[in-house]
């Protein structure tokens, strides 16, 4: 009756790192550490999670001779965070 939820969303700061690039479609390092308010340790092990699920491209260079790194959605990730959406609907649904 009730899809499985995706375990790589189901995670509260991979969802938020998720929600943000659905919204804004890449983004870098430091303004996905700002708004999840999460570690830099922490928010790093979460995107390599995100990254190895093939949900977001990373890139890494430097800009003004200081490491930069970008996070941008793909098209699997958005699917994937499409379908996590419709499964949580799922479960919100009330039968009468």
């Amino acid at each position: 009756m009730f899809k499985d939820l995706d375990p790589i969303l189901h995670s509260q700061l991979r969802l938020a790192v998720m929600s943000l690039l659905i919204s804004v479609k890449q983004a870098e390092f430091t303004f996905l550490k700002e708004k999840t308010n999460s570690t830099a340790g922490n928010l790093s092990v979460q995107i390599q999670k995100l990254k190895e699920a093939g949900y977001i491209e990373v890139v890494k260079e430097f800009k003004d001779n200081y490491p930069n790194t970008t996070c941008k959605v793909t098209s699997k990730g958005i699917r994937a965070f499409e379908e996590y959406v419709k499964s949580l609907q799922q479960y919100l649904q009330i039968k009468k």
